[in-house]
């Protein structure tokens, strides 16, 4: 047996079977503790070796591919990370790319639905806790709703001083402008920062509700003036209803009210805010298919204004609500104020200083043409939006270092 053992052993090619194992399966005699026969088939199994080398000492597939999942893994991370800006990007540029499904999703109102989605979730995912857990800092809620909803809008004014052709550009910021605050972005930015999140998403819901009345009439004011248009303010409230206050009401109404929903709901945010996002980014698609000859009319130096005007526009909404919070503060007690606890003015900064852009898009569609070409009025609210979380994010970062140079600084 031994001997019939070694004999085959030495029969192999020493070159290709030198990374293998034999297995001799078990039958009626014994050979070194095991059962053995020399009528049982040989299985031979490959070590771990094979599935990295071949034959010729090259690199198998497997193998090629988890070196290319390392090197993507920093990008699949970014994109993770960053969703809602590229998932805007992707929608801008496959509109100006191939504006033919673009037009055809306007055909069929896909931009009415998607909006109508983006509010339905947004129901979904509000907790009642969260808005409890901001009572106590209701003062900094209140002034936040102020500037959100009273005085920022008085920024368009000074927008719509600026020439620049255009004029849709402009307009559309000043637009902007008269918005509530965004629906996710702020929230997410003030807990990054370690913010009061429960007073963002307060200000946040509220602003949104009672902006779907008050909206219209800042437009009228501080818009329509300005360019020699009348709003038609009375239909526009009803539509902004129908079409964003009734689908928040509904998903908060799903959720109360089916068993395990909350639940799912908060299991799978992450999931949803990407829907959220995608369904977001499908409105400057359709809106820049449509109006994809008249942007390619547009000298890239105009455009690259616009973009900076609403950098600008951002950059002074976050200066003015700094001397907001920082005035109310030496006004109510100074240090002992609520409005000098870090967590309170971050969440009143960061969330008074953002500008919605699914509520322009609906505004924008209510209009109707009002003042221009819908594409030209969203394009630069879009880039206004993607300014506002690049620029917030910078100062998030600096916020943090200087907070753990700080604490570096006690210590020592």
């Amino acid at each position: 047996m031994a001997g019939t053992t070694q004999a085959l052993m030495l029969s192999l090619p020493p070159t290709r079977f030198r990374h293998c194992h034999f297995h001799f399966p078990s039958s009626t005699s014994f050979y070194g503790g095991r059962r053995c026969s020399l009528f049982s088939p040989i299985r031979i199994r490959a070590s771990e070796r094979p599935h990295h080398v071949d034959g010729n000492g090259n690199e198998s597939a497997g193998e090629a591919v988890t070196k290319w999942l390392a090197c993507a893994k920093p990008l699949l991370n970014f994109a993770a990370n960053n969703f809602l800006p590229l998932a805007l990007i992707a929608g801008v540029s496959l509109g100006l790319a191939n504006p033919n499904l673009g037009c055809l999703a306007h055909r069929y109102h896909l931009s009415k639905f998607s909006t109508f989605a983006i509010f339905v979730i947004s129901g979904l995912t509000l907790k009642n806790g969260d808005i409890g857990a901001a009572v106590k800092a209701w003062p900094v809620g209140v002034s936040g709703l102020l500037s959100i909803l009273f005085f920022t809008p008085y920024f368009s004014r000074i927008i719509l001083q600026i020439q620049l052709q255009p004029q849709q550009f402009v307009t559309g910021l000043a637009l902007f402008c008269c918005m509530p605050t965004t629906l996710s972005s702020g929230v997410a930015l003030t807990q990054l920062a370690g913010g009061n999140s429960a007073l963002a998403l307060a200000m946040t819901v509220i602003s949104n509700l009672i902006g779907i009345l008050i909206v219209p009439f800042s437009i009228s004011k501080f818009v329509a003036a300005g360019v020699g248009v009348s709003v038609p303010t009375k239909q526009l409230v009803r539509n902004l209803v129908l079409t964003l206050l009734i689908p928040l009401i509904l998903g908060k109404v799903f959720r109360e009210s089916f068993k395990g929903l909350a639940d799912l709901v908060d299991q799978n945010r992450k999931l949803l805010s990407r829907i959220s996002a995608i369904c977001l980014s499908l409105v400057p698609w359709i809106q820049v298919s449509r109006s994809r000859s008249l942007l390619l009319m547009v000298e890239p130096a105009v455009f690259l204004t616009a973009i900076g005007l609403g950098a600008l526009m951002h950059i002074l909404l976050l200066v003015f609500n700094v001397v907001v919070v920082q005035v109310l503060s030496a006004f109510s007690g100074g240090g002992k104020s609520v409005f000098a606890k870090k967590e309170n003015a971050t969440a009143f900064v960061l969330v008074a200083s953002q500008k919605t852009l699914p509520v322009l898009v609906a505004v924008v569609e209510q209009l109707g043409g009002a003042f221009g070409e819908s594409g030209m009025l969203v394009l630069p609210c879009v880039a206004a939006h993607l300014n506002q979380i690049i620029i917030d994010s910078f100062l998030i970062n600096f916020w943090l270092r200087k907070d753990h140079t700080s604490k570096t600084a006690k210590v020592a």
